[in-house]
C-alpha cells in the first residue's frame, strides 16, 4: 500500500463533523479527515506494517495520517534517533499519546526514553517520559516495585507545579503504578492523598483529569488484591 492509497481509504471515510471541529483549532499548516482514534485503528488494520510507509505517512501534512504512521510502524525498526526528532516537531503535543501509546511503548527502549525524558526540562518529552511510565506500569508485569518507587516520590512532589499536560501524564501513570499491587497501590494513595484534586485544561470540551484516588480505592480495583 502506498501513501496514495491510505489518503484514498481516509477521504472515503472522512468525516465532516470532525473536520469541523478540526477547523476551529485555526491550525493551517496541518490538517485533518475528522476521523477518531478508533475509526483510525479500523483503518490501519487493513494497512500492512511498514517502517518506510509509516516514516512516509509521518511526512504528510494531516493528523490522522501521523496517528495512522503510530499504529502501521514496526517499534523493532524505530531507533531513538527517530523519536526524539518525530517527538519534537512542532505538533508533538497533540501527537504524544498516540506516539507513546501504540508505538513507542512497543519498542526496545521504552524504558530507556522513560527515565531519561522524565528527568528533563524540556515539558513535552517529560510528558512523553510519563505516559511511557503509564504504559510501562500497565504492561512490564517484569518491572520490580522498586523501579516504581521513586517516580511516585516525584509525582508527589511535582505534580501540582508541572505543566498543564505534563501534570496529566503524571496522573495517568499514578493510576496505573497503582493497580499493579498492593504495595504499590498503598503508596499510591498516599500519593493521591497527599496531592489532593488535580486539574487539567483539556480545551473546549467537558473532560476531566481522572479521579486517581476515587478509582484507587474502589471495589473494582481493591478487590484484585484480595487474597
Amino acid at each position: 500500500m502506498t501513501p496514495n492509497d491510505v489518503l484514498a481509504l481516509l477521504e472515503e471515510n472522512k468525516n465532516e463533523r470532525g473536520i469541523a471541529v478540526w477547523n476551529r483549532t485555526g491550525l493551517q499548516d496541518i490538517g485533518s479527515f475528522g476521523l477518531g482514534v478508533t475509526q483510525l485503528k479500523a483503518i490501519a488494520k487493513k494497512i500492512e506494517k511498514s517502517h518506510q510507509l509509516a516514516l512516509e505517512l509521518w511526512n504528510l501534512p494531516y493528523l490522522d495520517t501521523r496517528i495512522l504512521a503510530t499504529l502501521v510502524d514496526n517499534p523493532k525498526e524505530v531507533t531513538p534517533e527517530q523519536a526524539e526528532q518525530q517527538i519534537s516537531e512542532k505538533h508533538g503535543w497533540m501527537l504524544s499519546n498516540a506516539y507513546c501509546s501504540y508505538l513507542l511503548s512497543k519498542t526496545s527502549f521504552a524504558k530507556e526514553k522513560a527515565v531519561e525524558w522524565m528527568e528533563t526540562s524540556d515539558n513535552l518529552k517529560k510528558r512523553c517520559g510519563f505516559l511511557l511510565l503509564y504504559n510501562l506500569a500497565k504492561d512490564d508485569k517484569k518491572l520490580p516495585d522498586s523501579f516504581f518507587m521513586p517516580y511516585l516520590d516525584m509525582i508527589e512532589a511535582k505534580l501540582q507545579s508541572e505543566e498543564n499536560f505534563v501534570k496529566d501524564s503524571m496522573n495517568t501513570a499514578l493510576l496505573a503504578i497503582g493497580q499493579r499491587n498492593r504495595t504499590l497501590n498503598s503508596r499510591a494513595i498516599d500519593v493521591a492523598h497527599a496531592i489532593g484534586v488535580v486539574e487539567v485544561d483539556y480545551g473546549d470540551n467537558s473532560c476531566q483529569a481522572i479521579d486517581c484516588l476515587k478509582h484507587l480505592t474502589s471495589e473494582r480495583i481493591q478487590s484484585k488484591f484480595k487474597p
